[in-house]
């Protein structure tokens, strides 16, 4: 469906979080009003946006009512029920489309996608019960990853297969849900390429970024990555190529293994392994808030309305982004003092281990 909102239309965004805050904030000002629909009564998006919905997720009633109070929907994060977003789709647009969320939302069904594609990935395979854990475990060997399919994300879902571990107990672990098992990749470092897609097939590139993460969720990233610029230029082909294999319309983030010795840095294009694919805006893109001339929530909301894509350029040398986690987040003041360093909080009441209560840039001359 080719289309564009004008200002002043209804974007409607399933979820609640501090994704959907920014880019509730985004449309704004753009002059596009926001509804926030969420199963999440404490969801910080509601106090930007300028209508809202709590109701689970697989209320059809609530989500037709819904549907038909805005001009079209999209999302903030990819565990939205299959059946949530084809029911959507039936009553307007839905962008990005639910076949790119059906996916991305299974660990599974994105590898296949994937190597199809012929993307590398982690060596892989699937795994049902105990009895395939053990064959796959004899054909990647120990130390490998068990990943549920679905709803894993910041470590949650995932359990590494150690030596000498019980499999049985292991898959247990995991609610004996549907899983895969990940070979190790010996990565010198993690990057990821946030882009955009327009319903025209415009694409829009922001820099490389490389990540560093803590207890499996993002801590800091850099931008632009230190890498040598064929092996970006190969990570922007790539992400290229999935948004296109995908027919996607918003932001996606495609994160990646650099598998060389040298991190990266050294002449040529080094190896690159893709780890997943978020299909939203991602917390490896924050930096571009303060960092680029057009912010990944905008650029978003660009791409979902059938706007033009913004400009990406990067402003200063070079961008720092960090998250502020639990108890993080209470140095604020502190964090305001610091010179060309830019705050945001999300606005969540409860500040729990592990919970990204905001996060801070800063822009290099």
């Amino acid at each position: 469906m080719s289309f564009a909102l004008a200002p002043g239309a209804t974007i409607g965004i399933l979820g609640g979080g501090q994704l959907g805050r920014m880019l509730a904030l985004a449309a704004a000002r753009l002059g596009l009003k926001t509804h926030i629909y969420s199963n999440d009564p404490d969801s910080p998006a509601f106090d930007v946006s300028a209508a809202r919905t709590i109701a689970p997720f697989d209320d059809e009633k609530a989500l037709e009512d819904f549907a038909l109070n805005v001009d079209l929907v999209t999302y903030e994060f990819e565990n939205v029920p299959a059946r949530t977003a084809a029911l959507l789709a039936e009553i307007g647009a839905v962008r990005p489309g639910p076949a790119a969320l059906a996916t991305c939302q299974d660990r599974l069904v994105e590898k296949e996608f994937l190597t199809s594609n012929g993307i590398a990935t982690a060596p892989y395979l699937r795994v049902d019960d105990a009895g395939s854990l053990a064959r796959a475990v004899a054909q990647l060997g120990r130390p490998s990853i068990l990943k549920t399919r679905r709803f894993g994300y910041d470590g949650k879902g995932q359990v590494l297969v150690r030596e000498g571990g019980d499999l049985a107990v292991t898959f247990r672990s995991l609610g004996g849900a549907p899983a895969i098992l990940e070979g190790i990749v010996p990565f010198a470092k993690e990057v990821s390429v946030v882009a955009a897609r327009g319903a025209d097939g415009a694409f829009a590139v922001y820099d490389v970024c490389e990540n560093e993460h803590e207890n499996h969720i993002l801590k800091f990233t850099r931008a632009p990555a230190r890498i040598a610029p064929e092996t970006a230029a190969e990570a922007v082909r790539i992400a290229h190529a999935i948004a296109d294999a995908l027919d996607y319309v918003g932001v996606l983030a495609v994160e990646m293994f650099v598998v060389d010795p040298t991190g990266g840095e050294g002449e040529g294009p080094a190896e690159l392994r893709v780890n997943e694919i978020a299909p939203r805006v991602h917390n490896s893109g924050h930096w571009t808030l303060d960092g680029a001339l057009t912010s990944q929530f905008e650029q978003h909301v660009r791409a979902v309305a059938g706007w033009p894509l913004g400009v990406t350029d990067r402003h200063g040398s070079s961008v720092e982004m960090w998250n502020l986690i639990g108890e993080e987040a209470f140095a604020w003041e502190q964090i305001l003092r610091e010179p060309r360093t830019s705050l945001h909080l999300y606005g969540k009441s409860e500040a729990r281990a592990g919970r990204k209560m905001g996060h801070v840039t800063r822009v290099a001359p």
